[in-house]
Protein backbone atom coordinates (compact mmCIF):
# COMPACT_ATOMS: atom_id res chain seq x y z
CA UNK A 1 0.00 0.00 0.00
CA UNK A 2 1.31 3.59 -0.57
CA UNK A 3 2.05 5.80 2.16
CA UNK A 4 0.04 8.97 2.17
CA UNK A 5 2.32 11.35 0.64
CA UNK A 6 2.48 8.66 -2.91
CA UNK A 7 -1.45 7.81 -2.25
CA UNK A 8 -2.24 11.80 -2.07
CA UNK A 9 0.33 12.94 -4.91
CA UNK A 10 -1.09 10.28 -7.09
CA UNK A 11 -4.50 11.10 -6.44
CA UNK A 12 -3.51 14.85 -7.50
CA UNK A 13 -1.95 13.82 -10.80
CA UNK A 14 -5.30 11.63 -11.85
CA UNK A 15 -7.66 14.36 -10.41
CA UNK A 16 -5.59 16.81 -12.76
CA UNK A 17 -4.85 14.20 -15.72
CA UNK A 18 -9.29 13.36 -15.75
CA UNK A 19 -9.60 17.36 -15.80
CA UNK A 20 -7.52 17.57 -18.94
CA UNK A 21 -8.27 14.34 -20.50
CA UNK A 22 -4.74 12.45 -20.27
CA UNK A 23 -4.16 8.73 -19.93
CA UNK A 24 -5.18 7.99 -16.66
CA UNK A 25 -6.27 4.90 -17.04
CA UNK A 26 -2.55 3.22 -17.28
CA UNK A 27 -1.42 5.48 -14.82
CA UNK A 28 2.08 4.20 -13.32
CA UNK A 29 3.87 5.82 -10.28
CA UNK A 30 7.54 6.00 -11.46
CA UNK A 31 9.24 7.66 -8.69
CA UNK A 32 7.67 8.26 -4.98
CA UNK A 33 10.59 9.49 -3.10
CA UNK A 34 11.25 13.60 -2.97
CA UNK A 35 8.87 14.27 -5.78
CA UNK A 36 6.48 11.53 -7.03
CA UNK A 37 6.38 10.92 -10.80
CA UNK A 38 3.11 9.23 -12.39
CA UNK A 39 2.98 8.79 -16.09
CA UNK A 40 -0.06 9.10 -17.89
CA UNK A 41 0.44 7.79 -21.26
CA UNK A 42 2.82 10.27 -23.23
CA UNK A 43 2.58 12.37 -19.93
CA UNK A 44 4.34 12.73 -16.36
CA UNK A 45 2.83 14.48 -13.62
CA UNK A 46 5.22 15.72 -10.87
CA UNK A 47 3.50 15.87 -7.52
CA UNK A 48 5.75 17.63 -4.61
CA UNK A 49 6.21 14.07 -2.27
CA UNK A 50 8.80 14.22 0.66
CA UNK A 51 9.53 17.77 -0.43
CA UNK A 52 6.16 18.85 1.17
CA UNK A 53 8.02 18.78 4.24
CA UNK A 54 10.97 21.17 3.09
CA UNK A 55 8.85 23.57 1.15
CA UNK A 56 4.66 23.29 2.33
CA UNK A 57 3.75 25.45 -0.67
CA UNK A 58 5.96 24.39 -3.81
CA UNK A 59 4.11 25.88 -5.99
CA UNK A 60 7.47 28.33 -6.72
CA UNK A 61 9.51 25.75 -7.11
CA UNK A 62 7.76 24.24 -9.73
CA UNK A 63 7.23 27.50 -11.33
CA UNK A 64 10.42 27.66 -12.08
CA UNK A 65 11.43 24.05 -12.89
CA UNK A 66 8.62 24.69 -15.67
CA UNK A 67 10.78 28.27 -16.76
CA UNK A 68 14.11 26.99 -16.71
CA UNK A 69 13.29 24.15 -18.49
CA UNK A 70 11.49 25.83 -21.09
CA UNK A 71 14.42 28.35 -21.37
CA UNK A 72 17.01 25.44 -21.94
CA UNK A 73 14.46 23.55 -24.54
CA UNK A 74 14.43 26.41 -26.29
CA UNK A 75 17.44 26.96 -25.73
CA UNK A 76 18.40 24.24 -27.87
CA UNK A 77 20.20 22.38 -24.76
CA UNK A 78 18.56 19.04 -24.03
CA UNK A 79 16.76 18.99 -21.06
CA UNK A 80 13.41 16.75 -20.09
CA UNK A 81 10.66 19.61 -21.11
CA UNK A 82 7.19 20.58 -20.14
CA UNK A 83 4.48 20.39 -21.95
CA UNK A 84 2.70 22.58 -23.67
CA UNK A 85 -0.55 20.92 -24.87
CA UNK A 86 -1.79 20.69 -22.00
CA UNK A 87 0.02 23.53 -20.46
CA UNK A 88 2.34 22.35 -18.40
CA UNK A 89 1.10 24.29 -15.41
CA UNK A 90 1.50 24.01 -11.96
CA UNK A 91 -2.02 22.97 -12.32
CA UNK A 92 -3.74 21.96 -8.34
CA UNK A 93 -5.62 19.35 -6.98
CA UNK A 94 -6.46 18.45 -3.41
CA UNK A 95 -3.95 21.86 -2.48
CA UNK A 96 -1.23 19.94 -3.93
CA UNK A 97 0.55 21.42 -7.67
CA UNK A 98 1.10 19.29 -10.09
CA UNK A 99 3.57 20.08 -13.74
CA UNK A 100 3.70 18.11 -16.64
CA UNK A 101 6.32 17.07 -18.73
CA UNK A 102 6.99 14.99 -21.78
CA UNK A 103 7.65 11.19 -21.56
CA UNK A 104 11.29 10.69 -22.48
CA UNK A 105 12.19 7.22 -23.28
CA UNK A 106 15.80 6.73 -22.40
CA UNK A 107 17.77 3.72 -20.86
CA UNK A 108 17.59 3.78 -17.12
CA UNK A 109 21.40 1.18 -16.97
CA UNK A 110 23.02 3.46 -18.47
CA UNK A 111 26.12 5.11 -16.54
CA UNK A 112 27.43 8.23 -17.82
CA UNK A 113 31.15 8.75 -18.07
CA UNK A 114 32.48 11.70 -16.02
CA UNK A 115 33.41 13.78 -19.04
CA UNK A 116 29.46 13.30 -20.34
CA UNK A 117 27.95 14.49 -17.70
CA UNK A 118 30.97 17.21 -17.02
CA UNK A 119 30.70 18.57 -20.36
CA UNK A 120 26.77 18.47 -20.92
CA UNK A 121 26.50 20.12 -17.40
CA UNK A 122 29.00 22.92 -19.12
CA UNK A 123 26.53 23.16 -21.63
CA UNK A 124 23.47 23.81 -19.29
CA UNK A 125 25.45 26.55 -17.59
CA UNK A 126 26.27 28.04 -20.35
CA UNK A 127 22.98 28.52 -21.56
CA UNK A 128 21.62 29.60 -18.29
CA UNK A 129 23.66 32.64 -18.45
CA UNK A 130 21.24 34.02 -20.64
CA UNK A 131 17.99 33.02 -18.39
CA UNK A 132 16.02 36.03 -17.61
CA UNK A 133 13.98 34.88 -15.13
CA UNK A 134 13.63 35.90 -11.22
CA UNK A 135 15.28 33.58 -9.36
CA UNK A 136 16.01 32.78 -5.65
CA UNK A 137 19.90 34.23 -4.32
CA UNK A 138 19.93 32.19 -1.26
CA UNK A 139 18.06 28.95 -2.36
CA UNK A 140 19.60 26.39 0.09
CA UNK A 141 20.58 28.68 3.10
CA UNK A 142 16.89 29.88 2.82
CA UNK A 143 15.46 26.37 3.10
CA UNK A 144 17.53 25.17 5.09
CA UNK A 145 16.32 27.63 7.92
CA UNK A 146 13.22 27.31 7.16
CA UNK A 147 12.88 23.61 7.65
CA UNK A 148 14.53 23.85 10.81
CA UNK A 149 12.03 26.73 11.94
CA UNK A 150 9.58 24.45 10.80
CA UNK A 151 10.76 21.13 12.08
CA UNK A 152 13.91 21.53 14.28
CA UNK A 153 12.43 20.08 17.24
CA UNK A 154 12.76 17.04 15.68
CA UNK A 155 16.14 16.59 15.32
CA UNK A 156 17.86 15.19 18.61
CA UNK A 157 18.51 19.01 20.04
CA UNK A 158 21.58 19.69 17.43
CA UNK A 159 18.80 22.84 15.92
CA UNK A 160 20.75 25.41 17.20
CA UNK A 161 24.29 24.20 16.06
CA UNK A 162 22.99 23.25 12.65
CA UNK A 163 20.96 26.85 12.57
CA UNK A 164 24.63 28.32 13.40
CA UNK A 165 26.09 26.62 11.25
CA UNK A 166 23.96 27.61 8.08
CA UNK A 167 24.65 31.31 9.05
CA UNK A 168 28.48 30.36 9.20
CA UNK A 169 28.47 28.56 5.67
CA UNK A 170 26.02 31.49 4.28
CA UNK A 171 28.18 33.89 4.91
CA UNK A 172 31.38 32.36 3.67
CA UNK A 173 29.83 31.66 0.28
CA UNK A 174 31.71 32.82 -2.66
CA UNK A 175 30.72 36.12 -4.21
CA UNK A 176 31.93 35.03 -7.80
CA UNK A 177 31.18 33.48 -10.92
CA UNK A 178 27.59 34.42 -9.88
CA UNK A 179 24.66 32.74 -12.08
CA UNK A 180 21.44 30.85 -12.35
CA UNK A 181 22.34 27.07 -11.40
CA UNK A 182 20.83 23.93 -11.97
CA UNK A 183 20.56 23.65 -8.34
CA UNK A 184 21.29 20.04 -7.47
CA UNK A 185 23.61 18.48 -9.94
CA UNK A 186 24.54 15.02 -9.66
CA UNK A 187 24.43 12.23 -12.04
CA UNK A 188 21.01 10.59 -10.98
CA UNK A 189 19.62 13.97 -12.62
CA UNK A 190 20.72 13.04 -15.94
CA UNK A 191 19.47 9.84 -18.33
CA UNK A 192 20.74 8.28 -21.40
CA UNK A 193 18.08 9.22 -24.46
CA UNK A 194 19.07 8.37 -27.93
CA UNK A 195 19.84 11.86 -28.89
CA UNK A 196 22.62 11.98 -25.74
CA UNK A 197 23.14 13.11 -22.02
CA UNK A 198 19.66 14.63 -21.12
CA UNK A 199 19.34 16.76 -18.05
CA UNK A 200 16.60 16.87 -15.82
CA UNK A 201 14.71 18.52 -12.60
CA UNK A 202 15.95 22.10 -12.08
CA UNK A 203 13.22 23.03 -9.36
CA UNK A 204 16.29 23.62 -6.72
CA UNK A 205 17.58 26.17 -9.37
CA UNK A 206 18.73 29.60 -7.80
CA UNK A 207 21.22 32.32 -8.64
CA UNK A 208 24.14 31.56 -6.67
CA UNK A 209 27.89 30.96 -7.22
CA UNK A 210 28.95 28.20 -9.93
CA UNK A 211 30.92 26.31 -6.97
CA UNK A 212 27.80 25.03 -5.90
CA UNK A 213 26.81 22.99 -8.61
CA UNK A 214 30.29 21.93 -8.76
CA UNK A 215 30.54 20.50 -5.11
CA UNK A 216 27.49 18.78 -5.84
CA UNK A 217 28.88 17.21 -8.84
CA UNK A 218 31.97 16.37 -6.99
CA UNK A 219 30.12 14.74 -3.94
CA UNK A 220 27.85 12.49 -5.71
CA UNK A 221 30.00 11.76 -8.68
CA UNK A 222 32.95 11.99 -7.62
CA UNK A 223 36.37 13.90 -8.04
CA UNK A 224 36.40 12.31 -11.86
CA UNK A 225 33.47 14.36 -12.25
CA UNK A 226 34.84 17.26 -11.29
CA UNK A 227 38.12 17.09 -13.27
CA UNK A 228 36.42 16.53 -16.04
CA UNK A 229 34.45 19.94 -15.94
CA UNK A 230 35.78 22.32 -18.86
CA UNK A 231 36.39 25.23 -16.56
CA UNK A 232 38.37 25.74 -13.54
CA UNK A 233 36.59 26.64 -10.14
CA UNK A 234 38.89 27.39 -6.90
CA UNK A 235 38.64 25.40 -4.83
CA UNK A 236 37.87 26.49 -1.68
CA UNK A 237 35.36 27.88 -3.11
CA UNK A 238 33.94 23.87 -3.72
CA UNK A 239 34.91 23.61 0.05
CA UNK A 240 32.88 25.63 1.20
CA UNK A 241 29.48 24.82 -0.95
CA UNK A 242 30.29 21.35 -0.20
CA UNK A 243 30.31 21.96 3.54
CA UNK A 244 27.07 23.47 2.81
CA UNK A 245 25.48 20.78 0.95
CA UNK A 246 26.23 18.45 3.63
CA UNK A 247 24.64 20.12 6.11
CA UNK A 248 21.64 20.07 3.54
CA UNK A 249 21.83 16.96 3.42
CA UNK A 250 22.19 16.50 7.56
CA UNK A 251 18.49 18.06 7.76
CA UNK A 252 17.19 16.20 4.62
CA UNK A 253 18.14 13.12 6.32
CA UNK A 254 15.89 13.94 9.30
CA UNK A 255 12.50 15.04 6.90
CA UNK A 256 13.01 11.94 5.32
CA UNK A 257 12.40 10.30 8.77
CA UNK A 258 9.57 11.94 9.85
CA UNK A 259 7.63 10.45 6.13
CA UNK A 260 9.65 7.12 7.18
CA UNK A 261 10.39 6.48 11.13
CA UNK A 262 12.54 3.57 9.88
CA UNK A 263 15.13 5.65 8.80
CA UNK A 264 15.63 7.79 11.71
CA UNK A 265 19.22 6.13 12.58
CA UNK A 266 20.34 7.32 9.58
CA UNK A 267 19.84 10.48 10.33
CA UNK A 268 21.52 10.55 13.05
CA UNK A 269 24.35 9.41 11.99
CA UNK A 270 24.38 11.48 9.06
CA UNK A 271 24.35 14.23 12.19
CA UNK A 272 27.03 12.71 13.99
CA UNK A 273 29.27 12.72 10.92
CA UNK A 274 28.90 15.97 10.27
CA UNK A 275 29.99 17.30 13.51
Amino acid sequence: MADPYTASALDAALSVGRRLGLATGSAEVLHERSNVLVRLGSVVARVPGTTRLLRPDATAWLERDVAVSRHLTQSGVLVVSPTTDPPAGPHFADGLPVTLWHWTPHDPDHRHTPGEVASSLATVHAALLAYPGELPVRGPVDELLGALDRHGATMDGAADSLRAEAVRLAAALPADRIQALHGDAHPGNIIATAEGPCWLDFEDTWRGPLAWDLAILAKQGGTAFLAAYPDVVDSASIEVCLRLRELFVVVWRYLLALRWPARRGEARAALADYF
